[in-house]
């Protein structure tokens, strides 16, 4: 059974920064595609970065790619999010999702369709 399970969102002012984590278990990470997805109020999930399964490319929504990086730690089986230079209205519930379609899979990152494992979500606040 796959379970993913987020950590490190919060209150943050500003300008700060803040590094989420999703450990996966039930998968071997370094087989499989990742993504990071975020829900604001009110709003549909939109996506925000992604990483093939073999690391050579990353991508990232234009409102957070110069200040937002994901990465991946194979030994602990963990995706990251590092998020810096946070402004309010990175405000929002995030979330990681491991790919569908089976390791080694190419997908297109930004469709949450393409996901078919996702954790329970953490929230971030940013106060101006």
């Amino acid at each position: 059974q796959v379970q993913l399970v987020e950590s490190g969102g919060g209150l943050v002012q500003a300008g700060g920064s803040l590094r989420l984590s999703c450990v996966v278990s039930g998968r071997t990470l370094s087989r499989y595609a990742m993504g990071w997805f975020r829900q604001r109020p009110g709003k549909e999930r939109e996506f925000v970065a992604h990483r093939t399964w073999n690391g050579q490319t990353t991508y990232y929504a234009d409102s957070v790619k110069g200040r937002f990086t994901i990465s991946v730690d194979n030994a602990k089986n963990t995706v990251y999010l590092q998020m810096n230079s946070l402004i309010p209205e990175d405000t929002a519930t995030y979330y990681c999702a491991l790919a569908g379609g089976g390791p080694r899979t190419v997908i297109d990152g930004r469709m949450p369709r393409n996901y078919d494992s996702w954790g329970q979500g953490t929230q971030v606040t940013v106060s101006s």
